[in-house]
């Protein structure tokens, strides 16, 4: 999409995909006011502030305030030492418009509707913190949407895991990397820690979440046990 062309609310895959959602689980959509638009460089839009007069099957007004976001996957990347088995998570740390602290978080990425949540999850972590995987090595934890913030905002979440197993000089290679960008007001840095001790750097929701889901799926209760 040309800059020349902004793309219309109307016309953005999340836009649409909340909307056809709305309408299926029979809700009414009477009026939106668009209070603020944020677009990508190319013109997409990235999000939105929106006012939403809406009517519930049951006959009720919805609370109107809707922080339209789309989806997002985030990604935990476990590093394994080919000697020890030891394992370590790499994280990014950035700063956060929640409080303006840096955060410590696993990688992550906005997720078009139109988009493959795990082709956008691969290609994020080649931005974020150098780590070039396919589609194909991820592993999908949650197999529907899940939704932080249901009162205010559509975003839904997709959640991954990927394991390598690597010589311990090339999991620290992957420690304080400058990384993220400048188009997007990104400064990360990586950080290669334990995953206990990523649960205590850690004040992301999703983040906390995710530890929890990765170590029931690959059942290592003893690390969820140091959580």
């Amino acid at each position: 999409m040309s800059k020349l062309s902004p793309e219309p609310l109307e016309q953005a895959h999340k836009f649409q995909f909340w909307q056809e959602q709305m309408i299926s689980n029979g809700l009414t959509i009477n009026k939106i006011d668009e209070k603020y638009l944020r677009r990508r460089h190319n013109g997409e839009v990235l999000f939105a502030m929106l006012e939403v007069d809406a009517t519930t099957p049951e006959g009720d007004k919805i609370p109107p305030a809707l922080f339209l976001k789309g989806h997002a996957a985030s990604m935990l990347v476990c590093l394994i030492d080919d000697k020890t088995g030891e394992k370590f998570v790499v994280l990014v740390r950035q700063r956060r418009i929640c409080d303006g602290s840096h955060t410590y978080e696993h990688p992550a990425g906005m997720v078009d509707a139109s988009d493959a949540p795990d082709e956008v999850a691969a290609r994020e972590l080649g931005e974020e913190i150098g780590l070039i995987v396919e589609p194909s090595d991820l592993t999908k934890l949650n197999s529907q949407l899940f939704f932080p913030s249901t009162g205010t905002s559509d975003e839904g979440m997709h959640f991954f895991f990927i394991e390598r197993t690597l010589p311990h000089e090339e999991i620290m290679a992957y420690h304080h990397k400058n990384m993220g960008s400048t188009s997007e007001f990104e400064r990360i840095t990586t950080i290669v820690t334990s995953l206990p001790e990523s649960h205590k750097l850690i004040n992301n929701v999703n983040g906390l979440l995710l530890n929890f889901m990765y170590l029931k799926h690959v059942g290592d209760y003893k690390t969820m046990a140091l959580l």
